[in-house]
Order: C-alpha cells, then structure tokens, then sequence
C-alpha cells in the first residue's frame, strides 16, 4: 500500500489572491485565487491522483470502486474535504446549515467545519458568532443591519484553531491564511457581503431567511478539549474529536512516528519539508502537500521539519 498523494483544484473567489503561489509554489491560473481544494471528492471541485498505481483517477471514482482503500465504509460520499484559503479581501459573512437541513433543502451534507491558522497579518480577526439572544432578535438585527451590534470579532494569529460547527456565523477576514478541514459540501448561506457587486455588477446573492433558519441560537463558542503528546522534539496536537472528523496537529522536529486510528488519514503539510516513510519506502514532502494514507498502513514515520494538519473520519 502507498499514500494517494492528490493534485490541487483551485477556485477562483472575489475575495481570493496569489499567496497559494508565492507561500506554496502553486502555478495559479490568475491572481484572484481564493481556495485550493486539497483532498475533494465533491463535485464542483474533485481530486485527481498524482502517483502509483491509481495514477490519473478521481477520488470519487476510487471512492465508488476501490472501498478497499477507505475501510470499506457505508458513507454514501467521501465524507470530507480539505481546503487552503487566501482571504486576500473579507469573505462574505455566512454559516452553513446542518445535515437535515442540508439534504432536505440543497441535497448534500451539511458543513460543519474546523480552521489551522497558517498565516494572519498583524490586527487579523475572524467573525466567530453572534449577540442575539432569539431568533426573532436575529432577524430583526439582521433586516435592520445592525451588524456591529450582531457579529462578534475575535483576534487571530498564526497557529491558533477554530471549530465552526453548522449553525455557526462566521466569516474570515482578510489578511488570513487558513487550512480548514470540513464535511464534503458546498452550501453556503451568506448573510451579509459589504455590498459587493460581481463581475457584472451585480450584488451578490444573500441567503437571509436560510440564514435565519439555520443559526444556532444562542451563539455558544465552542471549548476545545486540546491535547498534546510529546516524541522528543515533534509531538501530535489533538485539536477536536467529533462525529464528522478528528484534527490534529503534527509539529514534525526530526521525526514522528503516527499509528492510524482510523481506516483512513488525510495529511497537508502546512510549513516546511521533509519526507513521509511507510514500510522502508520515502515519499518526499513540501509545503502544500496533499495525500490520503489508506487503510491498510497502520504505521509510518514523518521525518524534516514541518507542520501538518491531518484528519479522520469522525466515529458517528
């Protein structure tokens, strides 16, 4: 068995800029680059292999045919999707409905998410939920665009992690570089967008009574239950465990050794370089870097020094 290292499926965003090149070398089709889809099997944006023995297939495809690989898992879709964001402007303020709401109104997932902090300009803040009390106090800030009373702002710098479940208010503002680690969907209900018109100037689409119908009230911050086991110099950081995925942290100094808990891992290398090794074989690594570990490999070694955000498929 080898690692499904993954080619990048790029999205251009209104909001989007270059640093996916000039931080990880990516050649971008402009500058106007937003999001690289990492590891994705959803439709608007699915990955392709880049090497071994499914060269050149799509991860849906090997989803459907070669369940081999993923444990022989019932989830009707691969469940996850791994994206880098450059907020180079403020993304518009949104949230995400949850998995009921998600296939009876859109037909797919819900979005529960979680963001790594690769990179933040100095005074960056994130739109990290909301002041009203009722749903009915909602609407009403919401209609009347009351929004410095409504949206709570939370500073950010490099390195701090956020969980965004459904239901959550959010946006990332501009100035941030983030990993975000989410469920497999791309419904977005935005709430407000600054007035922003499109590339035929025409204001963008909001998603008022959505919005409304999907915000978790009252707008609790999630606590994190974080932990960190040491190996010598590197160590994993446990950021969340939750029904849709599990998240941690590899701080690679020199080399770390990571036993699988779950049929299946997704890894990108967030900073620096080095090298994956599984069974004796050395798969090299630099910042960007995206693969699967399939089930199978129960043990590899992380050798250089470097950051990686990996994941799992949460126990639902």
């Amino acid at each position: 068995m080898e690692p499904l290292f993954l080619k990048p499926v790029f999205q251009e965003k209104i909001w989007g800029g270059n640093r996916l090149h000039t931080v990880f070398g990516f050649d971008l089709p402009n500058e106007k680059i937003g999001e690289d889809w990492a590891i994705s099997a959803h439709p608007h944006g699915v990955s392709t292999v880049e090497n071994g023995k499914f060269k050149g297939q799509r991860l849906d495809d090997l989803w459907k045919e070669h369940q081999e690989l993923f444990g022989h898992s019932s989830e009707p879709v691969f469940p996850l999707l791994t994206k880098i964001l450059d907020a180079e402007d403020d993304l518009s303020v949104q949230v995400h409905p949850d998995d009921a709401y998600g296939m009876a109104h859109e037909g797919e997932l819900g979005k529960t998410e979680c963001w790594y902090i690769i990179d933040a300009e100095p005074g960056s803040e994130i739109i990290y939920g909301h002041h009203a009390k009722t749903r009915e106090e909602l609407a009403e800030m919401i209609h009347e665009g009351r929004w410095d009373d409504l949206l709570k702002k939370v500073p950010v710098k490099k390195g701090d992690f956020f969980y965004v479940p459904s239901g959550t208010i959010h946006a990332i503002n501009k100035g941030i570089l983030i990993l975000e680690t989410q469920q497999s969907s791309d419904t977005t209900y935005r709430v407000y967008d600054y007035d922003r018109k499109d590339d035929q100037d025409n204001p963008r689409e909001l998603h008022i009574q959505q919005s409304i119908d999907v915000t978790t009230i009252p707008g609790d911050t999630p606590i994190l239950n974080v932990k960190e086991v040491r190996q010598g110099q590197s160590s994993i950081i446990t950021y969340i465990e939750s029904a849709f995925f599990n998240v941690y942290e590899w701080q690679v100094a020199g080399s770390l050794t990571v036993r699988a808990h779950a049929p299946y891992t997704l890894m990108t290398v967030t900073d620096g370089a080095g090298q994956l090794v599984i069974d004796g074989q050395e798969y090299p690594l630099t910042a960007g870097s995206s693969c699967i570990i399939p089930n199978g490999i129960d043990e590899w070694k992380v050798e250089g020094a470097m950051i990686v955000i990996a994941s799992e498929p949460g126990k639902k």
